[in-house]
């Protein structure tokens, strides 16, 4: 059995997960906590339901992502886990949060490991696939229990709408691209856990989402 528990955090109103199993083995992805409220917020969490922090997971390196990498990689003593093809984006963040004007922004560290797609994440007796999906990002990943059916997309498909592409790295070719390869192959009842904003299905998106309707 896997839980998935949702944080909405920092100025852009990003949504951190934590998945964790029966044998409370859990794995943070995307940490977007910024403010020590965030920080304790998580922490709390993750000691009122002792749970063991096993993995640092980022499904792309925008500055939203990972403002809580360092912090988690520290608190927890886990290496931060990124597709390689991200770590341009990693890299551009501390200018990044120069451009938003954030002040306080703690650099991320580099990974001590790289996902690629078809590799497991496991977590007790249960286990995530990764997916590739770029297209919002160059190095973007997404996370599927196909035992739970759920989808933890980071900013790939949101309810109604579509991540950006108008970042460094991005395209809306290859995002609907991936869309149509790797989301729209899943069953209608997979819930889409998504980097912003609510949880959505596949199956709500195939038929309603407008990008989808158009480019699909």
């Amino acid at each position: 059995m896997l839980t998935v528990q949702k944080f909405t955090f920092n100025p852009f109103s990003e949504n951190t997960y934590l998945v964790y199993a029966q044998n409370k083995e859990a794995a943070i992805i995307d940490p977007g906590c910024f403010f020590k409220e965030e920080e304790d917020e998580l922490t709390a969490f993750i000691q009122d339901n002792k749970l063991t922090v096993k993995r640092l997971l980022n499904t792309h390196a925008h500055i939203d992502h990972v403002f809580g990498n360092l912090y988690c990689s520290t608190i927890w003593n886990v290496p931060l886990e990124l597709h390689e093809k991200d770590i341009p984006t990693l890299k551009r963040m501390p200018a990044a949060a120069e451009l938003w004007g954030i002040k306080g922004y703690k650099e991320s560290p580099m990974p001590g490991a790289f996902l690629t797609e078809g590799q497991k994440i496991k977590l007790g007796d249960d286990e995530m696939e990764i997916i590739f999906v770029p297209g919002h990002a160059p190095g973007h990943v997404a996370f599927i229990s196909h035992k739970h059916k759920f989808v933890i997309g980071g900013d790939v498909l949101f309810e109604g709408s579509i991540g950006r592409t108008d970042l460094p790295g991005g395209s809306l070719e290859v995002l609907m691209q991936s869309i149509k390869e790797k989301f729209l192959t899943l069953p209608d009842d997979y819930i889409i856990y998504s980097g912003h904003g609510n949880e959505t299905t596949v199956g709500r998106e195939r038929r309603g989402n407008p990008f989808i309707l158009e480019y699909c």
